[in-house]
């Protein structure tokens, strides 16, 4: 399985941001699917992440109420949709897929076998 994460930038606070995730592979769809973050000095960090069938979402709570996770099974993609941006979600963004793993597990980054190249988002004050 490979990942190949976009849309990151620079934008101010307060600004809304979307990444997007393509997956390689034909058996995208039986994949749980998350987003991580590493902001300088920082270790990785959940973000959010998305049950393989879409139907169960989970959230860190500093994004809880302004970020979303969503997936498309046809188009092979998984969005984080960002709004009101904070100086702190200043970070590296890593996409990641495991095979099917029990909801308990869904926000461990050792869950996750394959990791994409990342994508920066820096938020201004």
């Amino acid at each position: 399985v490979q990942l190949q994460a976009s849309g990151g930038g620079l934008v101010q606070a307060g600004d809304s941001l979307r990444l997007s995730c393509r997956a390689s592979g034909r058996t995208f769809r039986d994949y749980d699917m998350a987003w991580f973050r590493q902001a300088p000095g920082k270790e990785r960090e959940f973000v959010a992440a998305i049950r393989y069938s879409g139907g169960t979402t989970r959230y860190a709570d500093s994004v809880k109420g302004r970020f979303t996770i969503s997936r498309d099974n046809a188009k092979i993609m998984v969005y984080l949709q960002m709004n009101s941006l904070k100086p702190d979600d200043t970070a590296i963004y890593y996409c990641a897929t495991t095979p099917r793993v029990a909801l308990s597990a869904l926000t461990l980054l050792s869950s996750y076998d394959y990791w994409g190249q990342g994508t920066l988002v820096t938020v201004s004050s």
